[in-house]
């Protein structure tokens, strides 16, 4: 055996062994016990030979740890971080350290998923339902849902809301304020268009006057910087049967009335200056506020307070069923996601520095903003706006250009809004001595007025008018006054925290929702100053360090899917949809193909195929599934001729939804493409194609990359995700930009999905690192061991419980899906009796009852070890063990540990125990519990009742207390 060479060593790379969980020996043996010689065979045997890969990827070999984070960080240096006054809805602000390091950089909260599973996510679930508190003492309404994906999105969201429940005005006019911020604009008038919707922007009040609206965009204050009473203006409106969204500035609802007061019907905006960084876009977590009236139609996710089995105090996703990816092609929207732990930053921020903390960081920006107002008058520049919270603008002729570049020079980069007009918007970490800098900035002079001098002389907030003062009635709630020490802040996260299960806890099995890791190495360049620090609007000089990253993630990624071009700005795997969809509808019209607007779903498709396809205004045709859980290659050329005229694409997911290699997956193709359409193929099972099959060369036109499952970017219980799309060459022109930082290489006319020009840029790091910490043959093998852990799976459950659907050769993809229903009818044990069952052994549920009613879907993904995938089998295993006992009598049919589960530590201590069954069976279902438990902090929620009885602000203290002493 040769030595090897000190380059050899020196670039060594372990990180494949530390992310795929089995060693190379136990994947060996696993193949073997499903009765192949090699995992490679079991390969050839599952994946259809007629899509694997005949070429590599053009990638470089695994790198290590050290070399990745050093060239990320040579990436990050060409970043240049100037003093922001840009504004325009993105501002500096300091994330608490404490808020950093527990929950930002703690994989206790960003590795945790959706709480679908209330029981294990009570800590992420209070934290959610403190945000929409927060919200809706800020913005004065009703009602809060618990984040939406940006401001631009909620606005667009808004608009379609308003559309739906204004019954007294049916037109298909929206207003939108001239004075939005132009981002927000431009995603509105997307998500109009193809929704026959019609925009008018300008005046507002003017507009009123000359056309009847279903719905008006105000911004408050506006994006110049402009502080307008809107009162009277929403007066108007509602006169005029026309409801009112605003989108409010979060900092400056501390120091003005709120405009729930102001009477709006919809609060939009984002938290992003609530302590979470810009991060060159995202991900922050915009909120979404409106009429108690409205939440029968409110988007996104809402976290309720129900009961639990035993009359106790519990939280939950309110009106779950109600969630737009389940009302499938009747949708209104396809958000079915959030931003939670963006959200859960923002409330934590609040918490720490109280309702009077907020009010003192507010009312010290105001106040230098009133400084710089007074010292740049006397130097001769009188402001646009008379009032103002944080921002003024000022118009300055032939100066402008002189003045830029004396900002540019000193490191400063303000907005330009036209060749003679500047902005500034002050933040948190504006100083008095940057004051007196921007004052020389836009003077050119050295000698400029006192800070101190013009502080002593003004008096309150003069850039409020009195009318708009607002006192500190808001966050009230003992939750945002508890915790303003460090000790206290540090405790009641960990409190939190230590509610929930995560992957730094347990697997956390979900069919269709990769949980992989999220390995450190990752995570660690999400904080660096370089890139968290960066204003998405920024001149492209500025940002180099992100433009090289972005083109070889752009490269890596295209070598992974086989598509020519790719956009990152869907900012979820929804927006990726969306955006797809988008670029279809643009090419068909390009062609002068108007009627193409029909689109192909199979009926085991994701849920937000059909939403986003209604979404994108196009009609929904389903097709049917055979009995074994195929799409019926006849239906498909059935309908493919029946609508050989407007067939726009099909939606198909590869593979299958039902977790499976469909062998027609070519032939559906070359179908589609016949009758002049486009194949989309969702990107949601990309974790068992990476290294040996490309969609972008088996025949698809567009996929959205869910680099939030496959590309490790985590789940953080429930969002930051990022959905970019890969397309083929003739989809390319037809790609998102941006109004004020264009997308280069695309039009700048084009479709604008998401707020910032690419999504949520501060997490693809983390996509970067996964993927040059692989290499070509470490994403391959990854791929690989996934399907071998998911055949495994399979194997060793086969025999206590049916496997619904294989492929032809009898395996599974990387998922499997187990067939309760006839378990439920022979012992009425039912799947989420089970799903709560596991939480006692310690896991998370896989996903219950989709695609399939009465099912649970089981994905492990390859960063599982043996070990951990034993122990999830071992825990079915006896649940299966438990449920014969109930079929033969030796469990009672009703008082069981799987109807009463999941057991909390209240119900084992409790001095009374009235079960037939032991406490040790109840707690201990297995030996090895005894060393490590999780405890469920409630036990089984009471979805009916938090229902009936919706209420999802946050209850009196005294519950809190009563509940956890």
């Amino acid at each position: 055996m040769s030595r090897p060479s000190l380059f050899e060593l020196e670039n060594h790379s372990d990180f494949i062994q530390r992310h795929i969980g089995p060693t190379v020996k136990q994947q060996q043996e696993m193949a073997q016990t499903l009765g192949y010689d090699s995992l490679d065979a079991l390969i050839d045997d599952t994946v259809p030979a007629a899509i694997r890969r005949t070429v590599p990827m053009d990638l470089p070999g695994a790198q290590t740890e050290q070399n990745v984070l050093a060239r990320l960080k040579a990436l990050a240096g060409q970043n240049v971080i100037n003093k922001s006054y840009i504004g325009t809805g993105y501002n500096n602000t300091y994330t608490p350290p404490v808020v950093q390091r527990n929950v930002l950089e703690n994989p206790g909260w960003y590795t945790a998923y959706t709480p679908y599973q209330p029981e294990i996510s009570q800590g992420r679930l209070e934290a959610l339902l403190s945000y929409q508190q927060m919200v809706m003492d800020l913005t004065g309404m009703d009602l809060a849902n618990a984040s939406m994906l940006d401001e631009g999105t909620a606005a667009a969201e808004a608009m379609t809301l308003l559309q739906r429940v204004n019954k007294k005005n049916r037109s298909n006019v929206f207003i939108v304020a001239e004075d939005c911020h132009p981002q927000t604009v431009a995603v509105v008038q997307t998500r109009a268009e193809v929704l026959d919707i019609e925009i008018l922007v300008g005046n507002p009040d003017e507009l009123l006057g000359e056309t009847e609206a279903f719905g008006a965009l105000l911004q408050y204050p506006g994006t110049h910087g402009h502080l307008h009473d809107i009162e009277p203006l929403i007066e108007k409106a509602h006169a005029a049967k026309t409801l009112v969204t605003v989108a409010a500035d979060i900092m400056a609802l501390l120091m003005v009335k709120a405009p729930g007061q102001l009477g709006a019907d919809v609060v939009v905006g984002n938290s992003q200056r609530f302590g979470v960084p810009m991060g060159f876009g995202g991900p922050h977590a915009a909120f979404f506020a409106t009429r108690d009236a409205y939440k029968r139609s409110t988007p996104g996710r809402i976290i309720g307070v129900s009961i639990d089995r035993r009359g106790n105090q519990a939280l939950r996703m309110a009106m779950q069923t109600r969630e737009q990816h389940i009302r499938r092609e009747k949708a209104t929207s396809n958000i079915c996601t959030a931003q939670a732990l963006l959200a859960i930053m923002a409330t934590f921020y609040a918490m720490y520095h109280g309702p009077d903390g907020l009010r003192v960081i507010a009312s010290r920006i105001q106040r230098l903003a009133a400084i710089f107002a007074a010292g740049m008058n006397e130097l001769g520049y009188k402001a646009d706006n008379t009032h103002y919270f944080d921002t003024l603008t000022f118009t300055v002729g032939d100066d402008a250009q002189a003045i830029t570049d004396r900002a540019l020079a000193a490191g400063i980069n303000l907005r330009i809004d036209s060749d003679s007009r500047l902005g500034v918007s002050l933040d948190e970490t504006t100083t008095a001595e940057d004051i007196e800098q921007l004052w020389r900035v836009f003077s050119g002079q050295q000698d400029v007025p006192s800070t101190a001098a013009l502080d002593a002389g003004i008096e309150g907030h003069p850039g409020i008018p009195a009318a708009l003062a607002r006192e500190v009635d808001y966050l009230q709630h003992p939750l945002f006054n508890d915790y303003h020490s460090e000790t206290e802040m540090l405790r009641y996260m960990r409190y939190l925290e230590d509610k929930d299960i995560a992957l730094n806890r347990a697997m956390i099995p979900l069919g269709s929702c990769t949980m992989k890791l999220n390995a450190t190495t990752e995570m660690i360049p999400v904080t660096w100053p370089e890139f968290a620090n960066l204003h998405p609007f920024a001149p492209s000089e500025q940002t180099k360090g992100y433009q090289a990253m972005l083109a070889e993630l752009d490269h890596m990624l295209l070598e992974a899917t086989g598509y020519d071009a790719i956009s990152m700005q869907p900012n979820s795997g929804a927006q990726g949809e969306y955006a797809g969809l988008l670029a279809i509808m643009r090419y068909h019209q390009s062609r002068d193909d108007h009627q193409r607007n029909v689109c192909l779903i199979p009926s085991s498709a994701h849920g937000t195929n059909p939403a986003s396809a209604a979404l994108a205004g196009m009609k929904v045709v389903i097709v049917e599934c055979d009995d074994n859980g195929n799409i019926d290659m006849e239906d498909l050329k059935t309908k493919a001729e029946r609508h050989t005229d407007d067939l726009a694409c099909i939606m198909v997911t590869y593979p299958s939804t039902h977790g499976v290699f469909e062998e027609s997956i070519i032939e559906l193709c070359d179908v589609v493409h016949q009758h002049g359409g486009q194949v989309y193929v969702d990107g949601a099972n990309l974790n068992a194609l990476v290294g040996i099959a490309a969609p972008g060369k088996f025949g698809a036109d567009v996929s959205h990359l869910n680099l939030h499952k496959t590309f490790c970017i985590p789940h953080g219980g429930g969002g930051p995700g990022m959905g970019p799309i890969g397309v083929g060459a003739h989809l390319q022109p037809f790609l998102p930009s941006n109004p004020v930082s264009p997308v280069p290489g695309v039009a700048e006319s084009n479709d604008v999905v998401s707020a910032a020009p690419y999504g949520s840029a501060s997490i693809l790091p983390i996509s970067w690192a996964y993927i040059a910490l692989m290499g070509g043959d470490g994403l391959a093998q990854a791929t690989k061991v996934a399907i071998l852990s998911a055949n495994y799976i399979a194997h060793r459950l086969k025999d206590h419980y049916p496997i619904l659907y294989t492929g032809t050769t009898g395996n599974v993809a990387h998922e499997c899906i187990v067939d309760i229903r006839p378990i439920k009818e022979a012992s009425g044990v039912s799947e989420e009796d089970i799903a709560k069952r596991l939480i006692d052994f310690g896991f998370h549920a896989p996903t219950m009852s989709f695609p399939v009613a009465g099912t649970l879907m089981v994905e492990p993904t390859e960063s599982e070890s043996q070990f951990e995938l034993d122990r999830f089998c071992d825990a079915l295993i006896a649940i299966k063990s438990e449920i014969n006992k109930v079929q033969a009598g030796e469990l009672d049919a009703q008082d069981n540990p799987l109807a009463n589960a999941p057991h909390t530590l209240a119900d084992v201590a409790n001095s009374e125990w009235n079960h037939p069954y032991s406490r040790e069976l109840a707690a201990y279902p297995v030996e090895s519990l005894r060393r490590y438990k999780y405890w469920a902090p409630v036990n089984r929620v009471d979805n009916v009742y938090g229902d009936r009885n919706l209420f999802c602000a946050c209850p009196a203290i005294d519950s809190y207390r009563e509940e956890n002493a």
